[in-house]
């Protein structure tokens, strides 16, 4: 499925015109993330990197948090160093962090790449971001199946339930 789907996309990308239009999710869980990754960047197109919230097998997917992080964190890296305009979904306060301070190390301008997060997560983050002169993306569920979306996303990752319901009472 993973396969068909980025066979379509560079098959889109390749349209005139599609070019710059079209672009992937990755997911930092995922062990064939970088690898992907390589193969949209040889075809310039842009990547929303995000950690992955369903449960998925050892064999596939990273299991702990920590090796989640240290990928995402190694993925973020080539994508802001690629040229390309790309999204950073996260709401982690050390990623973001470590993506400002790369930035800045390596001379990557802020309006070269854009953080995104979650309508309704982490609001002061996202203004402070933005206070800060960072490019945010809100990313907003809609349309009629936005329930059963959550309900997905709730169901396959119970820590998701905390993360939301801190984040609402921290609201």
């Amino acid at each position: 499925y993973t396969e068909r789907t980025l066979d379509f996309l560079h098959q889109l990308h390749r349209e005139p015109q599609n070019k710059g239009c079209v672009g992937a999710v990755i997911q930092s869980y995922m062990r064939r993330a970088e690898s992907d990754i390589e193969k949209l960047l040889a075809d310039g197109i842009r990547i929303r990197l995000c950690k992955g919230a369903y449960k998925e097998p050892p064999e596939i997917a990273f299991q702990k948090k920590s090796e989640v992080d240290a990928n995402y964190i190694k993925l973020m890296k080539i994508l802001m160093k690629s040229g390309i305009y790309h999204g950073l979904a996260t709401h982690d306060e050390s990623i973001i962090k470590e993506a400002k301070a790369f930035a800045q190390r390596e001379s990557i301008p802020r309006d070269a790449f854009e953080f995104q997060m979650l309508h309704g997560i982490r609001r002061d983050l996202q203004q402070s971001l933005v206070r800060d002169g960072w490019r945010m993306r809100v990313y907003v569920p809609f349309g009629t199946e936005w329930y059963p979306y959550l309900m997905r996303r709730l169901a396959e990752r119970p820590a998701n339930v905390l993360f939301i319901a801190r984040n609402l009472l921290r609201a």
